[in-house]
């Protein structure tokens, strides 16, 4: 008995086996045990994949993100880089050193300033009784502009006229007197009272020039109550209306008239400017004045330097000058802000060199010359003054040597250039015509065009800058050749290409089909 208990207890505490059911048709429970271990390894190995996942996508998104990288170095290698004097030619836009004139202009800020202002104001005391002008209007010099209530001084005047006729009549009288006295024998009258007789004649001529002279200031007077335009000009608003009454300590006055045709420009110049300027015009000769808007882009009048100021302003270190302006279309206006270009000189027949072929480091001013053999040197250059576009060379080129204007930025001493054709990139999407005359360079200060721009700078550099645009920014150093079609159709749209990630750029670009790529 006690061994079946025993039998019993062990068998209840042993799990069953999940494939051996006690009943046959009883459901399977799973062990207790069982049931708590699963979900434990089941989270372990479902996070162990997570982690591995976010491993596997973080690698794949570092290599992605450093492939461009790799693929432009590996583009490097392969061909020896565009830029690192490799097998492949940069392609490069050249201009000729020409002969050309160069105008020296200085330029400065300005104001438009009348030659004359002037503000009408009473002379005299009263009522405006009549406006005779309007607002706005050009006056020439004595015509009406107001009438001050004058009968006052009629008055004044008739009443010294009438005191002036008295006077005389006493003089008048003094003269009878004195010619009897001087008819008289010695015994009959003594000297005595001719001599009084005398004085009395000279006390009433002064009487009556005093009259005169009263009579003479009324009628100033009563001339000033009526009042006219002291010069001519254009006349600015109303500062009192009719009805009020002025006086001639009155501030504001009635109205101001500046004068405007002809007009004159102050601006001030550098001192160091001032030399330049006085060797221009020690014979009175009025150099010319070319003024442009606020923006400097158009321009609007043409005039003369008509005086420099006798000293220099030592809080600025600049000195004044004024230039006359005709203004015969009225376009300049007191107090407006203008540019002045002012002409010094003209350099005739000079050589120059295109500003953009100028590069300034270590070796100093210097300039990438253009070999026969399509490799480039450095040429140290001095220089002379210039304008906007180009500079005067003194030395280190000979005349007709070309010169790199466009991808100079990562050139060397002896690094293998091409130049594109000119036909094959026209200037601003037209091809230029045959024979044509080669552009000029615009003048800095009168906005016409002077000659002196050489030819290569129109069509060279706009199809080398447009051109190796996409591929100098993108740093694609396996791309070539794309001088030609990269510059744009005539409608000024770009063409970009994309580089392949296998590290090959396109480098056959072009109008040519890919033989320019390929040659280099």
């Amino acid at each position: 008995m006690d061994d079946e208990v025993v039998s019993r207890r062990k068998r209840r505490s042993e799990p069953m086996p999940l494939s051996e059911p006690l009943v046959r048709g009883e459901p399977v429970l799973p062990d207790r045990d069982a049931t708590e271990v699963q979900p434990v390894v089941a989270r372990r190995s479902r996070r162990g994949w997570i982690v591995a996942l976010l491993l596997v996508l973080a690698a794949a998104g570092a290599a992605f993100w450093l492939h461009p990288v790799q693929v432009q170095q590996q583009g490097g290698h392969r061909g020896g880089g565009r830029f690192r004097g490799g097998d492949l030619a940069q392609p490069v836009a050249v201009a000729p050193v020409t002969q050309a004139d160069i105008p020296i202009v200085l330029e400065a800020l300005g104001t438009v300033t009348p030659l004359s202002t002037v503000t009408v104001r009473a002379q005299v005391s009263g009522q405006i009784t009549q406006i005779g002008f309007t607002e706005g209007q050009n006056v020439k010099k004595g015509d009406f502009l107001a009438q001050i209530d004058d009968r006052t001084l009629n008055a004044s005047l008739h009443q010294w006229q009438g005191q002036l006729e008295h006077d005389q009549a006493l003089l008048a009288d003094a003269k009878l007197d004195l010619d009897r006295d001087l008819k008289l024998t010695s015994n009959a009258i003594t000297q005595q009272a001719v001599d009084l007789q005398r004085a009395t004649v000279q006390s009433d001529e002064g009487t009556v020039v005093s009259d005169q002279a009263q009579i003479e200031a009324v009628q100033v007077n009563i001339a000033n109550s009526h009042i006219t335009a002291p010069a001519d000009g254009r006349i600015g608003l109303r500062l009192i209306d009719q009805g009020n009454y002025v006086t001639p300590g009155d501030a504001t006055g009635i109205a101001v008239i500046a004068e405007m045709q002809p007009i004159s420009v102050l601006f001030s110049l550098p001192e160091d400017s001032l030399a330049q300027v006085l060797e221009q015009t020690h014979g009175n000769a009025g150099l010319k004045a070319v003024l442009f808007d606020r923006n400097d882009t158009k321009q609007i009048a043409e005039g003369t330097l008509q005086t420099i100021d006798n000293q220099i302003d030592p809080t600025t270190g600049t000195v004044k000058l004024r230039a006359v302006f005709p203004n015969s279309d009225g376009v300049l206006y007191p107090n407006q802000f203008v540019n002045v270009h002012l002409l010094v000189r003209t350099l005739t027949g000079v050589s120059v060199l295109p500003n953009a072929a100028i590069q300034h480091g270590a070796p100093g001013t210097f300039v990438y010359q253009l070999n026969d053999d399509s490799t480039v040197s450095v040429k140290t250059v001095a220089l002379g003054p210039g304008n906007a576009t180009v500079t005067q060379l003194l030395s280190g080129l000979a005349p007709g040597a070309k010169v790199v204007v466009d991808g100079v930025d990562r050139l060397k001493d002896g690094a293998k250039v091409t130049v594109p054709d000119n036909s094959a990139a026209p200037a601003s999407g037209t091809a230029p015509a045959a024979g044509a005359a080669p552009a000029q360079p615009q003048a800095v200060g009168t906005g016409s065009p002077a000659a002196g721009t050489p030819p290569a700078n129109s069509g060279n550099t706009h199809a080398a800058s447009s051109g190796n645009a996409s591929a100098a920014s993108n740093g694609q150093g396996g791309q070539a050749g794309e001088g030609t079609d990269a510059s744009g159709d005539a409608a000024g749209r770009k063409h970009h290409r994309h580089h392949r990630r296998d590290g090959g750029g396109n480098a056959g670009g072009g109008d040519n089909g890919g033989d320019s790529g390929a040659s280099q």
